[in-house]
């Protein structure tokens, strides 16, 4: 499956940035981001992308390779040729066959401090 964002910035199949980047609207990378954190409406992170920081997005789609905690607030979408190391936080994890991930996945539509005293709290009511 394909699926493509009408990206208004892009980091090229051959270039590499570093630091803090905050994208207003949608970006696609096709090659290598390190830094800090990465902010951005709508992400696209291609097949041959490598990219190393916090993601914050409103959705995301990968098909590349992530080392880094990635919070979305609509929605995450991890193609077959994901790989990903690292927590995911959104309300909708769509995860294809062939994904390989590690990491911690908490989805909820609704903000909750701690997931696990919720949960517990439902269960033990009686």
């Amino acid at each position: 499956m394909q699926i493509e964002i009408d990206a208004n910035s892009t980091i090229g199949e051959n270039s590499f940035f570093e630091g803090k980047f905050a994208v207003k609207g949608s970006l696609r990378i096709d090659g290598k981001f390190e830094g800090q954190t990465l902010l951005v409406d709508q992400l696209q992170v291609g097949p041959g992308a490598r990219v190393k920081t916090s993601i914050h997005a409103t959705s995301i789609v990968v098909e590349g390779t992530i080392i880094g905690n990635i919070t979305a607030s609509k929605r995450i979408l991890l193609l077959s040729s994901a790989r990903v190391l690292g927590n995911i936080k959104t309300p909708e994890l769509i995860i294809q066959d062939g994904v390989v991930l590690e990491g911690k996945c908490t989805i909820s539509h609704v903000k909750i401090e701690n997931t696990k005293s919720y949960i517990e709290s439902i269960y033990n009511k009686d």
